[in-house]
């Protein structure tokens, strides 16, 4: 069980060869930010070699290219390494059944576990900023003027830019006048009334 508050947690983003791990698709990059009290304190990244040449469309999206792939390690040694980098905390992603989705399969495969549940920061930003026209990050980046590198769909890129983006959530909350420190569970239970 990860921690109680929502300000220590691990962000994730991965990349994949596509929609559905059900239908063989894998995960090519990994990339996670731990968060500490409400300071980003450490990062992951890694690529891994799915066994099987990515698509073109793939590699224009993520520009992660198959020569990029061939010597990196297979993904059940990056997906060890992930989980000994999560520990038990809790995890974010943006639009988080997505990634869990593939994590989940990755570490069923590699024959690990995580401990932690997941928050959905897309969820989440639907209610903290439901003014906004669309919740991709590129636009809550630029809508909240947070640090970026400009490198969206590279895995670290989008860790860090979705780790921000918590960290002014939990402070736009705070300005709300909800009580800090934020329990992660309420955290979770963010949802847009529209939905």
């Amino acid at each position: 069980m990860g921690h109680k508050n929502a300000d220590t947690v691990v962000v994730l983003d991965l990349e994949t060869t596509g929609f559905s791990p059900r239908k063989g698709d894998r995960t090519i990059e990994v990339g996670a930010v731990l968060i500490e009290h409400g300071t980003i304190t450490d990062h992951f990244q890694g690529l891994m070699n799915p066994d099987f040449p990515v698509s073109e469309f793939i590699s224009d999206y993520t520009g992660i290219t198959n020569a990029m792939l061939e010597n990196a390690p297979p993904c059940s040694e990056v997906i060890g390494e992930l989980a000994r980098f999560i520990g038990s905390h809790n995890l974010v992603a943006h639009n988080a059944p997505f990634d869990q989705r593939f994590l989940d399969n990755e570490m069923a495969l590699a024959g690990t576990r995580y401990s932690g549940e997941f928050a959905c920061s897309l969820n989440a930003a639907r209610w903290v900023y439901h003014k906004v026209s669309d919740h991709s990050l590129s636009t809550l980046v630029e809508f909240k003027q947070l640090p970026t590198d400009g490198n969206f769909h590279r895995a670290l890129s989008d860790a860090r830019m979705t780790a921000h983006l918590w960290l002014a959530m939990l402070n736009d909350l705070s300005m709300m006048g909800r009580p800090a420190p934020i329990a992660f569970s309420d955290m979770q239970c963010l949802r847009a009334t529209m939905e």
